[in-house]
């Protein structure tokens, strides 16, 4: 029996299904985790069919992992309400994996008949098209255009809608995703009905996700730190294809992207761009930086004087000090060596993203709030033009 027939056998003709694209270990201790969860406790029934939709050895080492293993392992190590966390999980929600170049026609008739929602998590370069693909294209090679050739074929199969919920750290990445479906629908004059059906039927869904997963376990598990979000944006008619405490649904998106930009994100840049600064040679990663008096007490004063008093008067809606806490906490997680030069990639790119936003809301929202250690930062890297 080879590898796609395993996988019908192993799944329930009339069993509902999530399709995910992608094999990460983000995954594996992300959506994964959370739908393990939610199957174990019979908060959903949705278990988890897997696509390979790149090449990569390592990927299909996991495809034929995740077809021989009933469950794997995710180790949680870090830092939570102050206690220090190392255990061990099993999580079961893989019902079996496909890969899209041996395997694309079982992954037609599975989305065709049995996939309620799509999750996706596709790298740096999953939203980039390919001018060579078609709709008469054997096998599409962006994943765009494979998803627009499975919602093309379910349309004319029956035409009941579907769920697309990306996890790509992109802005609005459901908005994003469905804007490029739309766009090769309409290159390759795609029937209209088809395109509104692809528009007002189906559900596009912006999410937020965030957990640090630093290691693989082998052949398949993840290692991964306590703090999880999965944040949703809700929208009618929306279905959670499972439940968790770590799903929040949320009205909008937009204020907890601010404070993870705004606290975690811009806390690594300013803190590196600190780091820069100094010999290098006992400091190499940021629980090394929260070690260091100088760089822990600038972080701390650049939060608490400049960060925390703008984050208030945008009216978040949101609790801003158990936030930063929780950064604090996940800086000084032990068991994960986040290395400074990693996070320094692309650093000016970073702080103009990061850090620029935030000083010219105080400029609006705080004049009189003078913002010295931040407003340096922007000095050193050249932005401070028209500030």
């Amino acid at each position: 029996m080879n590898q796609s027939e395993t996988v019908t056998a192993s799944i329930d003709a009339n069993k509902a299904l999530i399709m995910q694209f992608g094999t990460s270990r983000f995954l594996q201790a992300h959506v994964d985790y959370f739908v393990s969860h939610s199957l174990a406790q019979g908060k959903s029934d949705a278990p988890v069919l897997v696509v390979q939709s790149s090449n990569s050895p390592a990927g299909s080492a996991r495809v034929v992992a995740m077809n021989s293993c009933t469950s794997y392992p995710v180790r949680i190590q870090g830092i939570k309400d102050g206690a220090v966390i190392d255990t061990q999980e099993q999580i079961s929600a893989i019902f079996g994996a496909l890969q899209a170049n041996s395997d694309w026609s079982k992954i037609v008739d599975f989305f065709c008949d049995q996939v309620t929602h799509v999750v996706s998590n596709t790298a740096d370069q999953g939203y980039l098209l390919n001018d060579n693909d078609s709709l008469d294209s054997q096998l599409p090679k962006s994943f765009p255009a494979k998803l627009l050739v499975l919602l093309e074929a379910r349309y004319r199969h029956s035409a009941e809608p579907v769920t697309i919920m990306p996890c790509e750290l992109v802005a609005n990445n459901g908005d994003v995703l469905k804007a490029l479906v739309l766009s090769l629908a309409v290159d390759w004059q795609l029937d209209e009905k088809f395109m509104l059906w692809l528009a007002d039927c189906c559900l596009w869904v912006n999410s937020l996700v965030d957990r640090i997963v630093s290691e693989s376990i082998e052949p398949l598990g993840a290692v991964a730190e306590p703090y999880a979000l999965w944040a949703i944006e809700n929208q009618n008619g929306l279905v959670l294809p499972c439940q968790h405490p770590a799903i929040r649904l949320v009205d909008d998106l937009l204020p907890l992207e601010t404070l993870k930009l705004s606290v975690l994100n811009l806390s690594h840049s300013f803190m590196v761009d600190l780091w820069q600064q100094q010999d290098h040679s006992q400091v190499q990663t940021v629980v090394q930086a929260m070690q260091d008096p100088y760089l822990r007490g600038q972080l701390e004063q650049v939060l608490h004087n400049e960060v925390l008093p703008v984050l208030r008067a945008m009216q978040l809606g949101e609790d801003i000090e158990a936030y930063v806490a929780s950064v604090i906490e996940r800086f000084l997680n032990p068991f994960l060596a986040h290395k400074l030069e990693d996070i320094a990639q692309n650093h000016q790119s970073k702080i103009e993203r990061r850090i620029l936003p935030l000083v010219q809301q105080a400029a609006q929202l705080l004049p009189e709030l003078a913002m010295p250690k931040l407003r340096q930062c922007l000095a050193r890297n050249a932005l401070t033009e028209g500030l």
